[in-house]
């Protein structure tokens, strides 16, 4: 019996995501709307920073990098409104494309996404840094 194979090249759709609206979608359903649910059982009388007015997400890179074990991610940043203003990179971190998982910067380092809702989390070596080239 003889089968067929396609040999073309598989065309995207008009209608398929772009790399930048998955991981945009992804920090959105996986870090800003837990984070909302989050701030909005926080005291006003707290000591803690009041939430912003709006956030949004930044993808800042057109296309995934490749960390040291062979990963892919993408950088994206979240900015805030308190009054009229913008606020840039107020959050910054990393969305691994394959598994999902969001790290966030803290000083030098990066921690899972969770530390932002009072989770706490230590630092993960070698997340969000592009691999050296060889």
């Amino acid at each position: 019996m003889l089968s067929l194979v396609p040999c073309s090249p598989r065309l995207a759709r008009a209608d398929e995501p772009t790399p930048a609206q998955k991981v945009e979608k992804r920090v959105t359903d996986g870090l800003l709307t837990p984070l909302a649910d989050y701030e909005a059982n926080i005291s006003r009388f707290s000591r803690a920073r009041m939430p912003p007015r709006v956030r949004r997400v930044r993808v800042t890179q057109a296309t995934p990098t490749v960390d040291a074990q062979g990963r892919p991610f993408m950088a994206f940043a979240l900015d805030v409104k308190w009054g009229e203003e913008w606020h840039e990179n107020d959050v910054v971190g990393c969305a691994y494309t394959n598994s999902g998982e969001l790290f966030v910067k803290r000083g030098d380092d990066f921690r899972p996404a969770q530390i932002l809702m009072g989770k706490p989390a230590d630092p993960v070596a070698n997340v969000c840094k592009a691999a050296p080239r060889a």
